[in-house]
């Protein structure tokens, strides 16, 4: 039997998250008995989509048998797509909502389907995490994804869904990555407008983000300083070398556990091809709140218990 060889295209290789999917597609590719080859876009959709079309206009004999990518932009590159297929080689899309995966498949002969978290149920999460971290209501300083992220988009519809009309939100944008967290943030505190605005929690879509988010607070006045540092920063990943290990540490507040999902692409691209089967076509994997909302409400609770405590002695 030919020995498979999949094409794994990313956004970058500076976020967790990226960093884990690339971490568990080697993983698989190994179990599997698979080749494979992972690129990265440098958060440049044109980037990207020159790179895939670099290996579908290959020489017959080096294209993959498949291609497994996440999106750096806002489009899921459909005229990319109908040349891989064209070329006979599979395409998975992670991570994004693309309709034309459904116009594609009917006269396709190899595999096309799309892997993704549910994102709007992401949003959910975090929306009822900021309600049970502020029981009493509050200001967020929330920090989104890029705009042409169809992920961050209904990461924050699920948010609203979900947030307590008592909770106000100040939104930012980023760009799924530390860095560019921390320079949005940092470039709002030097604005008069951020000393007169009251945030009670840092919400961020993204644990690197939050990660920038808290690292731009560090820098500033040590008068201020102690106060920012004092409310509660979450993210969303949840992995357990970055956003668990931060929990645990104290950094983080809560996280979502998103599973990565590469590895999940290349099982399902490789019974496909060996058994000439289609799979489905979008499967939807669960997010999980870490810790649960059960014990960050309790938390909240005894925090709002012991502060009661301490204004009376006082």
């Amino acid at each position: 039997m030919k020995k498979l060889s999949f094409l794994v295209s990313l956004t970058n290789d500076d976020n967790d998250y990226q960093q884990e999917q690339a971490a568990a597609a080697d993983k698989a590719a190994r179990h599997l008995g698979v080749d494979i080859k992972i690129i990265h876009a440098n958060n440049d959709a044109v980037t990207q989509s020159q790179q895939l079309l670099h290996y579908i206009q290959g020489a017959a004999g080096s294209r993959p048998d498949a291609i497994v990518f996440e999106p750096a932009g806002g489009t899921g590159f459909p005229q990319v797509a109908r040349a891989a297929t064209a070329a006979d080689i599979g395409w998975v899309i992670l991570n994004h909502d693309a309709d034309y995966i459904r116009q594609l498949r009917p006269n396709c002969h190899v595999p096309v389907f799309s892997i993704s978290s549910d994102h709007e149920q992401v949003g959910k999460i975090q929306g009822k995490q900021f309600a049970a971290l502020l029981p009493q209501g509050g200001s967020i300083l929330y920090i989104e994804g890029p705009a042409n992220s169809s992920a961050a988009h209904e990461r924050t519809a699920g948010m609203k869904l979900t947030k307590p009309a008592n909770i106000q939100v100040k939104t930012m944008r980023a760009n799924w990555t530390e860095e560019s967290a921390y320079r949005a943030v940092s470039s709002w505190l030097r604005l008069r407008t951020s000393q007169e605005t009251r945030i009670d929690l840092v919400g961020a879509q993204d644990d690197s983000m939050a990660a920038g988010a808290r690292k731009a607070f560090t820098e500033i006045a040590e008068n201020d300083r102690e106060r920012w540092l004092k409310i509660p920063f979450t993210g969303c990943d949840g992995l357990p070398k970055t956003g668990q290990a931060w929990i645990r540490n104290g950094l983080l507040a809560a996280t979502i556990y998103i599973r990565p999902n590469t590895d999940l692409a290349l099982e399902m691209l490789t019974v496909a091809i060996r058994t000439g089967t289609q799979p489905p076509e979008r499967k939807l994997t669960v997010p999980e709140s870490v810790p649960s909302l059960e014990d960050l409400a309790a938390r909240a609770a005894k925090s709002a218990t012991a502060r009661s405590h301490r204004s009376a002695g006082a």
